[in-house]
């Protein structure tokens, strides 16, 4: 079948979850143009390397909040030589209906995101539609990386629970960059100062209990995980934690005003905040044995990360009432037949709408009869 003909596939009754029924594409990355349609059902996109089949897991990480998964920029989503910019544009289903959603980039231009006919300010502003959940080849590296890409991960699992935290990480983030540059000015305002660490201790104080409400309803989860993945342990580790540990958010906040001004001198000599929830870092360990992840076999990683994203799913339809859509780029990377089996039987169980891809069909032979299976090669798309 054509790249630009629709590619449909039947419906089912599912609970109510987040699902791509149309997507079509306009010069993002390798594909000058692809329309397909689908049902609630897991999606498979198979084929070659190359062939566009992450570029299209990409594209529907747009459709919530955030940067998408790679984390890109606008300028390297365009499609190269195209003398536009790229268009996503989707019908979803949502816990609360039907929406439609464009997101658009123009060269020189930033993001415009319209949804039903509305432009919206920024990508915050999908969150009241549902979220995304996703594992990557990218991801493998995660324990051993540094704790930058586990802090993003971090605030990602938060938000799926607390739409409005990605407000506060941004808000925080940019009041830092304020206060670093009145104290490295000719004349630092006090006034100011301690208006803006004010400001910065309310949201880091908020920002922690985000994360540490997320956390436990994750702990719970993860007690009693999918069979065949590990039961684990998620904590927060921070010089931020350590200080407030024990105390009621008035008494957080003070202590962590007091810090800042305190590190004044410090901040403004390193160029750098020393104190605050971007210092924070994410341990995981295994229940059983007590293994740290960043110590574990890349195999048992996965394994962790898998129980992980199973975990995310329950617990925001335990919060919220509905599933996210779920991203899944190559399992079989350092994924066994028999825990990639499992994983995507409780997908499929749980009810989500997944996108999965990998180069050979037979790898999701378990779910025959359950997903839409469409072959992608050299961005063109085709159903098998």
């Amino acid at each position: 079948m054509a790249t630009g003909a629709p590619i449909t596939a039947g419906t089912a009754t599912v609970r109510r979850c987040l699902a791509v029924r149309r997507l079509e594409l306009g010069d993002f990355r390798n594909h000058p143009r692809l329309l397909l349609e689908a049902g609630p059902q897991p999606v498979v996109l198979w084929g070659p390397n190359g062939a566009g089949k992450t570029n299209i897991l990409e594209a529907l990480s747009l459709l919530v909040p955030g940067r998408g998964l790679r984390g890109a920029s606008l300028a390297e989503m365009d499609r190269e030589g195209a003398p536009g910019g790229f268009l996503v544009r989707a019908r979803l289903d949502a816990a609360d209906g039907p929406h439609e959603v464009e997101v658009r980039h123009r060269r020189g231009e930033g993001r415009e995101i319209v949804l039903d006919g509305h432009r919206l300010r920024g990508s915050a502003g999908l969150a009241d539609r549902g979220v995304a959940v996703w594992l990557t080849p990218a991801m493998d590296r995660l324990f051993v990386e540094a704790p930058a890409a586990r802090r993003r991960f971090l605030d990602r699992l938060t938000l799926e629970v607390d739409p409005t935290h990605a407000g506060r990480v941004a808000a925080f983030e940019r009041l830092a960059r304020e206060r670093l540059a009145v104290l490295r000015g000719p004349r630092p305002d006090p006034a100011w100062l301690a208006a803006l660490e004010r400001r910065m201790a309310e949201l880091a104080v908020a920002i922690l209990a985000a994360r540490r409400q997320a956390l436990e309803g994750l702990r719970r989860e993860l007690a009693r995980p999918v069979m065949g993945f590990p039961a684990l342990e998620l904590r927060v580790e921070g010089e931020l934690e350590r200080r407030v540990e024990g105390r009621s958010a008035l008494e957080a906040e003070e202590l962590c005003r007091q810090a800042l001004a305190a590190l004044r001198r410090r901040d403004a000599e390193h160029g750098t905040t020393a104190l605050g929830p971007h210092r924070s870092d994410l341990r995981v360990t295994a229940l059983d044995c007590g293994e740290d992840a960043a110590r574990a076999s890349s195999g048992r990683q996965k394994a962790m990360l898998c129980a992980i994203l199973l975990a995310q799913i329950r617990l925001r339809h335990a919060w919220h009432g509905d599933l996210p859509l779920v991203l899944v780029d190559e399992p079989a990377t350092h994924l066994d037949a028999g825990r990639r089996a499992r994983l995507f039987g409780a997908i499929a169980e749980l009810g989500c709408q997944a996108w999965l891809t990998g180069t050979d069909r037979e790898i999701f032979a378990p779910l025959e009869k359950r997903a839409l299976f469409l072959r992608v090669d050299g961005a063109r798309v085709e159903r098998t």
